[in-house]
């Protein structure tokens, strides 16, 4: 079974400070377990469906895209920089326009980040800088398995 945990934060817990854009913006360590056989590639997509606010989202805001990473990874070290990404994986954009993570920020209440682990069983052709949208299209049909990470955040009162 595909599993995807963080030492960080337990699912469901709190996503610490550092993590986020009161702290460093640095992402969590991450660890993938149980890629299926047959897997030839998985992407993941970290997103927060509360935005801008939990009592009133309006959008689904996502804050990290990579595909094509190797079936066999385990996992990413904390603050992993693009040029130490496993062999053959592309970034995709978030919503800031941008390549790599950019933490959680939520302007009002506290909000859900989920960190989707897909295993697929394709290696996806290099799309450019996709968005997660353009991502999850190519992935359509080739999805072999599917796993979550919860954590939360909600910004200290100044």
């Amino acid at each position: 079974m595909l599993t995807i945990r963080s030492p960080a934060f337990p699912h469901g817990g709190e996503i610490p400070r550092l993590h986020t854009c009161e702290g460093k913006d640095v992402s969590p360590a991450l660890e993938f377990a149980g890629a299926p056989q047959g897997a030839k590639s998985l992407a993941l997509v970290v997103h927060d469906p509360d935005a801008p606010d939990p009592a009133a989202p309006r959008m689904d805001y996502v804050h990290w895209v990579l595909y094509n990473i190797p079936p066999d990874c385990k996992g990413l070290p904390e603050g992993v920089p693009e040029s130490a990404l496993p062999e053959g994986t592309l970034p995709g954009l978030n919503d800031w326009k941008k390549t790599g993570y950019g933490g959680p920020c939520p302007p009002i209440g506290r909000h859900r980040y989920f960190f989707v682990l897909t295993a697929l069983d394709t290696e996806l052709d290099d799309l450019g800088k996709p968005t997660r949208q353009k991502v999850e299209r190519a992935f359509a049909g080739h999805l072999l398995a599917k796993a979550e990470l919860m954590g939360t955040y909600e910004k200290g009162r100044k």
